[in-house]
């Protein structure tokens, strides 16, 4: 007798035995317990790590805050490192992958329909449990079957899968954008370092130019009988230390060269003649306060987030397999024995088969598997904390250490003119006789010291605006809400 045959009642007598089958399921579901709640660790809170509550912030980063450095070439860098860097390329891979897991995930939740046909010619055993005529006999055997099969979704397993799937997702497309303000602020961090050596060996060949000048002027005073070797040797001395520190300075420099062009996605030589003017380097604008906003600008700390919400769903899809699980399939198709009756009315066959799993006694893995994502929540909180520790204590680092540079900067003004005022006395008792050359190099060595102070100070000025800019998220807007539609 064929399913389509069944007599009216024979099917309703399936449905309340399929129903009595699931009430009994409901009652029995505690046999397998997930056990005790779990309480999750606390998230941190803007307040807890020191952040003003305000309603707006002034902290915030512009979008492509290298360009108020007000440096092209650093622009032109930026850019091309943005395109064409390999580390983001990775980043933006791993984006792609999980938007399609997502989407994997979202189609594998939904109804499933399928078609198949197949076809077959077999000789049939005369001794086997296949009757005649068709035993000792070869036939052709024909199938064509459409099947629809759906699993319920009752306790909300599928919508916390896609839910956990979709956070990854933006975990990774908010790992991206961390990646990419990242690379932008090491690309400008390089530019300021090949910066301050450019201007450092412009310090040493001018400590050169002056030894040189020193030299001659010992020269002649030997000749007139005013110093003696003692002097000519000691100035004599003086160029190979300055010549060693010139040379030190050029290697340093073509190293940073050839790191910020590699940073920058392109050959380690494409930058050989890249020469950066420190004094052309603007420092961006500094903001009075840090706001509460600006745990939600930063990258790294809203893909902790998102990894906070993937874990939870994976706690509640993990919960809801101590829960029923109710599949439906149906299924419509014509087989027979035999390929001219295939598509007789009599080869016809239809079906339904619901099916229900239900856990009772699992020897506790599906507590332990609960625990185990119980933990990875635990573990992806604390992570979150962490993060927004380290934004907090970034961003307020570089505040401070702007303050405190600009407060050097002052004092080193101050003993920079100082040194420069004192060199001119001394070379110009040293010309008239009543000096001596060993303070002249001891005046002049001060200078020197100063000068190169100036350019480190200035360089860590706009280095630490630059960590501040990039401790400020970058300019970076949460887009990671969109992978919901990317992704349905």
């Amino acid at each position: 007798m064929t399913p389509s045959t069944l007599h009216p009642t024979a099917g309703a007598r399936r449905l309340t035995t399929l129903g009595t089958a699931l009430a009994t399921a409901l009652l029995l579901v505690a046999c397998a317990s997930p056990g005790p709640a779990h309480t999750p660790l606390a998230a941190s809170t803007a307040q807890a790590v020191g952040l003003n509550d305000a309603g707006q912030d002034a902290s915030a980063a512009p979008a492509q805050w290298w360009s108020a450095l007000g440096d092209r070439q650093l622009d032109t860098l930026v850019a091309q490192a943005l395109q064409g860097s390999p580390s983001l390329a990775v980043s933006r891979a791993r984006l792609a992958q999980a938007v399609a897991l997502s989407q994997v995930r979202e189609a594998a939740n939904g109804p499933q329909a399928t078609l198949g046909a197949d076809g077959s010619r077999q000789h049939y055993t005369a001794h086997g449990l296949v009757p005649a005529p068709v035993a000792g006999n070869s036939y052709s055997t024909g199938n064509l079957q459409a099947t629809l099969a759906w699993s319920p979704d009752f306790f909300g397993q599928h919508a916390a899968e896609l839910e956990a799937a979709l956070g990854q997702a933006r975990a990774a497309q908010a790992d991206a954008a961390a990646a990419a303000n990242l690379l932008a602020a090491n690309v400008a961090r390089g530019y300021v370092g090949l910066a301050r050596l450019v201007a450092q060996q412009a310090v040493a060949e001018r400590a050169l130019a002056q030894r040189q000048e020193q030299l001659a002027l010992t020269q002649q005073r030997v000749g007139a009988g005013l110093d003696s070797q003692v002097e000519l040797t000691q100035s004599q001395a003086a160029l190979p230390d300055a010549r060693t520190q010139i040379e030190a300075l050029a290697e340093q420099t073509t190293l940073a060269r050839r790191q910020l062009a590699v940073l920058s996605g392109q050959a380690p030589g494409a930058l050989d003649a890249l020469t950066p003017r420190l004094d052309a380097l603007q420092p961006p604008a500094v903001p009075g306060t840090l706001g509460a906003d600006l745990l939600g600008r930063r990258p790294d700390v809203a893909a902790a987030r998102w990894r906070i919400e993937a874990a939870t769903q994976g706690v509640a899809v993990a919960r809801a397999d101590f829960y029923p699980n109710v599949n439906l399939t149906a299924f419509v198709g014509l087989n027979a024995l035999g390929l001219d009756r295939l598509f007789d009315a009599g080869s016809r066959q239809l079906g339904v088969a619901p099916a229900l799993r239900l856990p009772l006694f699992d020897g506790g893995r599906l507590r332990a598997q609960l625990g185990g994502r119980q933990a990875e929540l635990d573990g992806a909180i604390a992570q979150y904390n962490g993060v927004v520790l380290d934004a907090a204590r970034e961003a307020g680092d570089a505040l401070a250490s702007i303050a405190s540079l600009a407060r050097q900067q002052e004092q080193q003004a101050e003993a920079a003119a100082s040194a420069e005022k004192a060199y001119r006395f001394a070379q110009e008792r040293y010309r008239a006789g009543l000096g001596t050359y060993l303070v002249v190099l001891t005046t002049e060595n001060q200078v020197l010291a100063q000068r190169r102070l100036a350019v480190d100070l200035r360089a860590r000025q706009l280095d630490t605006r630059i960590a501040l800019m990039k401790a400020l998220g970058g300019g970076w807007q949460d887009d990671t809400t969109t992978l919901q539609t990317a992704a349905r």
